[in-house]
């Protein structure tokens, strides 16, 4: 392929990305089934914890950090172990996917209990960070999830719930952060989209748990509540500004229009932030 023009090049490597992510639609019900479980786990004051090395790992990072601006689940609540630590961040060292003892010590440093989840991904489904995590958080009753892009590996033979991701063959040979982390990536969205659904995070496609803590999101935060409640936008600002910037509040809030803050609060902690049986009662 080093032969090709440059636009056969890249039409090659969008065709094999589009494969890579209808390889995730077979994956679709052990997510489904994933993902219901892992959100009543974590309405239980559980933890979703991530594990991975290389650009497995680096998908991680992104899905975790992405959560408590998007659906308001706090960052320690979704933890990343990361083989080679922070440093990975900035330079991936090779041989940290190698080294089982860090990534044991670090699920036992985290307290790893019956009430968490560790999702390891590896590409191979063989990677020892990955495994090494996956099987020490299981040794301490964690629920696990392993997410692999070749079957009956130690990784998927492993896990509660094993996600195989049946990619196509990488377009340059053993650049897993191609075909594998595109779907890795696709797989991630979809498991951590729906457990902040389960959660009661999302009203109507509106992300209603929203950390709105710059002048963009918090227009957005406006219009989400106009939007939920079918009202203009002044209406929706001062709605706001009554729950001190709290969209679920608001939406509440809106719904009764005798009510306080505080009552919309406890209507929304009776039904574990769920604002439409909290609407409902």
């Amino acid at each position: 392929m080093d032969r090709w023009p440059s636009g056969q090049i890249l039409s090659a490597i969008v065709a094999a990305q589009v494969q890579a992510v209808a390889a995730v639609e077979a994956a679709v019900p052990v997510l489904a089934l994933a993902g219901d479980v892992v959100a009543e786990r974590m309405r239980r004051g559980g933890r979703l914890i991530y594990a991975g090395a290389g650009s497995s790992g680096l998908m991680a990072q992104v899905d975790a950090l992405e959560l408590p601006g998007t659906y308001g689940i706090s960052a320690d609540r979704v933890p990343v172990l990361l083989a080679g630590g922070d440093a990975a961040l900035l330079e991936i060292p090779s041989e940290a996917e190698d080294d089982r003892e860090a990534a044991t010590a670090a699920v036992v440093g985290l307290a790893v209990g019956p009430l968490d989840t560790l999702i390891a991904l590896s590409a191979s489904g063989r990677t020892p960070y990955a495994v090494a995590a996956l099987l020490a958080a299981k040794a301490r009753g964690a629920l696990t999830i392993g997410v692999a892009c070749n079957g009956q590996t130690p990784l998927l033979e492993a896990a509660d719930h094993a996600v195989l991701l049946a990619t196509p063959p990488e377009v340059v040979a053993g650049s897993t952060r191609m075909n594998a982390g595109t779907a890795q990536k696709c797989a991630l969205n979809m498991l951590s989209t729906l457990i902040g659904i389960r959660l009661g995070h999302v009203y109507d496609g509106l992300m209603v748990n929203l950390q709105a803590d710059n002048i963009k999101l918090r227009g957005r935060a406006v219009r989400i509540v106009a939007q939920a409640c079918a009202i203009d936008e002044a209406r929706a600002g001062d709605l706001l500004a009554r729950a001190e910037g709290e969209i679920k509040t608001a939406i509440v809030l809106n719904g009764f229009a005798e009510g306080t803050p505080a009552d919309a609060r406890a209507r929304l902690a009776e039904h574990a932030g769920d604002i439409r049986a909290a609407l409902a009662c």
